[in-house]
């Protein structure tokens, strides 16, 4: 079954030899020279492409950086080092790079102004939160790659699994989070590029297996089961992030019909939104006249979402209520 699946997916004919594979994926090999000027120069310039599209909030700017990024070429070099128990200096180009682009994103954060609200830029807000279902994309996109390395036939979908893999956008988002003090933030994107990297390492581990690339050894059995501790630690953080992002999601839902109740009988009056940011409940509301008592809402909120919870509303002419706590002295 296992030999059959993978014919069909690796077909004999169309698999790559290893001496192919490290002459795309080794960094030490072959026009060291060339290779490492490409991959530098590609580096610098999909960061500063990556920079410019998070601050811009452009998509098709950070696409733009993720298409021309090669900091997944030494990444698939160590899943390919460690079949054959040869990782060499892979890794430390992945370090390097890390740290490249980071401080590329620090530079960065240097334009933005202090009380910039960097979770209303998408291009942050959607790489500081990592769930379950990124790492699981980050896996079947691992896969989707390490097949089109390994396959002579199929090369022509790697940009598409260049786009598809976030490798350089979270690590700038690390940069600009890190420089502007947003400590949580930084670390959220830092999981997501982690996780990326784990699922691309794992995958190419795999595949590389597969088409034989391994040494006799019956495969790196050590690699795998500290990959699979890796995997474990990070899948254990990303639960626990989606755990959070489902409860805040549900505490703003009770937040927003708790407000809609408290403003029913203010003729003209309406919940526009309701945020959760920076551990505080933000409630933007809109009314012809005087607002109820704020108590009522608090009323409302307890036993709705966690005791403690800071409330704070606003109306669109621009008056801002700090309404307390969830729970305070009751």
């Amino acid at each position: 079954m296992i030999s059959s699946v993978r014919e069909w997916v690796l077909p004999e004919q169309q698999r790559r030899s290893v001496e192919e594979l490290r002459a795309d994926l080794d960094l030490s090999a072959g026009e060291v020279r060339a290779k490492r000027s490409a991959f530098w120069t590609m580096l610098v310039l999909s960061a500063v492409i990556a920079a410019c599209g998070v601050l811009t909030d452009s998509t098709a700017t950070v696409i733009g950086a993720m298409i021309i990024a090669p900091l997944s070429t030494p990444i698939m070099g160590i899943a390919l080092g460690a079949v054959r128990r040869r990782i060499g200096g892979a890794g430390w180009f992945v370090l390097g790079g890390v740290a490249l682009v980071v401080a590329v994103g620090a530079l960065a954060s240097l334009v933005v102004p202090s009380d910039y609200d960097l979770l209303a830029d998408s291009q942050i807000a959607g790489r500081t939160s990592p769930g379950l279902l990124d790492l699981a994309a980050a896996l079947a996109t691992g896969f989707a790659g390490a097949v089109a390395l390994a396959r002579r036939d199929v090369a022509a979908v790697l940009p598409g699994v260049a786009i598809a893999i976030s490798l350089v956008p979270p690590l700038v988002v690390v940069g600009v989070c890190a420089g502007q003090g947003a400590g949580w933030l930084a670390l959220g994107a830092l999981v997501l590029f982690v996780s990326n990297l784990l699922a691309l390492v794992f995958a190419g581990m795999v595949v590389f297996a597969a088409i034989g690339a391994g040494t006799a050894e019956r495969g790196p059995r050590r690699a795998y089961a500290t990959l699979g501790v890796l995997f474990a630690a990070v899948g254990l953080l990303l639960a626990a992030s989606t755990t959070g992002t489902v409860l805040v999601h549900l505490w703003t839902n009770r937040t927003s019909d708790a407000a809609t109740a408290w403003l029913a009988a203010t003729p003209g009056a309406q919940v526009v939104d309701v945020q959760a940011q920076s551990r505080t409940l933000h409630v933007a509301v809109r009314t012809p006249t005087e607002l109820p008592p704020v108590a009522d809402l608090l009323d409302a909120l307890r036993g709705q979402v966690p005791d403690g919870v800071p409330v704070v509303v606003t109306t669109t002419e621009g008056r801002r209520i700090e309404a307390g706590r969830v729970g305070a002295g009751q």
